[in-house]
């Protein structure tokens, strides 16, 4: 048997504005609300179902796709025409830049929630 991650929970203070706003960031689509949940599928078929907390505090979380280079260019457009802050590091030291790590390009910003989100066009350790 191989073992794929299928899904994961988004915690939330607005499911539908938080998926709307991922969705709209990486030109993806909002599923029908399932449940508890609002899914954003991502093309490798994992789904992130946003999941609108209680009000009580929440963890913001870390959440990274690997994307090719015209995604990363359309993506970070989408980035940038907002007037969203963003970062090269996962510190938020280097503000307004992006990096190049691994041969390739990457990029960090906030999402509403304040979860980390990061575009990178080569997977960690590739350059070899």
């Amino acid at each position: 048997m191989s073992i794929e991650l299928n899904h994961t929970i988004v915690a939330a203070r607005d499911k539908k504005a938080s998926a709307q706003f991922l969705a709209d960031i990486l030109g993806l689509e909002v599923g029908p609300e399932y449940g508890p949940f609002v899914p954003v599928a991502i093309p490798n078929g994992v789904t992130l179902d946003y999941y609108e907390r209680d009000g009580g505090p929440f963890v913001p979380q870390h959440y990274a796709f690997l994307v090719s280079e015209d995604e990363f260019d359309e993506i970070f457009g989408r980035i940038k025409s907002r007037g969203l802050t963003y970062w090269a590091d996962p510190y938020h030291r280097c503000v307004n830049e992006t990096n190049t790590n691994d041969g390739g390009r990457g990029v960090y910003w906030d999402d509403p929630d304040g979860h980390s989100l990061e575009i990178i066009t080569r997977p960690y350790g590739s350059e070899g």
